[in-house]
């Protein structure tokens, strides 16, 4: 598992990466460019919005949704990545923040129409994950929506045909989430559904009840 040290050395690199592993159908980026897209358009809907984007990295949604008039607060541990999204987003606001000690106290208080997070919350366990999306319901906008893009699986089953066919690249220290694994306590707090984009890679689509 990479900490904000790995991400800074991979800052340069990392989307040409990932789009070849998208561009490829290969763990872990299959379905990439797709939940990207699918999330950019379901913001674009309700736009101009204020977003948060928890994990925003080189800023390759964000970039396309403030490009497009929406309002961007970006969080991330990678001083590296957010030099990127700083050069590419100048008017956002940044905070250099690990998400996994909660949001930046700069924005308490701040709610927002959409919050985005794609290919980040896999860094926590699933204690962490349905405390932490339980904790943001607080931080919409009424009507507003959380999406998590990232890589997941419907079914353990599903994680583990995964798991054998990557077998050299697959990280078993990330904490993929399985939704049949979490649907049930995250209900208990919000409406969940989940919508599968490849063999690895899925959104949380997550609002108030």
């Amino acid at each position: 598992m990479l900490d904000n040290k790995g991400f800074d050395m991979w800052a340069n690199s990392y989307d040409k990466s990932v789009n070849l592993a998208d561009e490829n159908n290969e763990y872990p980026f299959a379905g990439y460019r797709n939940i990207l897209n699918a999330i950019f358009n379901a913001v674009m809907k309700n736009s101009p919005a204020k977003v948060l984007d928890i994990g925003i990295g080189t800023g390759t949604l964000s970039t396309k949704l403030y490009e497009n008039g929406n309002f961007i607060t970006g969080v991330d541990f990678s001083k590296e990545m957010l030099e990127i999204s700083k050069n590419k987003m100048p008017d956002a606001r940044f905070f250099d923040f690990d998400f996994s000690d909660g949001l930046p106290s700069e924005i308490n208080g701040e709610e927002f129409d959409f919050i985005v997070s794609t290919y980040a919350i896999h860094h926590i366990d699933d204690a962490m994950k349905i405390k932490f999306i339980t904790s943001l319901l607080d931080r919409l906008e009424s009507g507003g929506k959380i999406y998590i893009g990232d890589v997941s699986f419907l079914t353990k089953e599903e994680l583990e045909k995964c798991k054998e066919d990557f077998a050299e690249d697959f990280d078993d220290e990330e904490f993929y989430f399985v939704f049949s694994d979490i649907e049930s306590e995250l209900q208990k707090n919000c409406k969940v559904q989940y919508h599968k984009f490849s063999h690895c890679a899925g959104i949380l689509e997550i609002s108030a009840l």
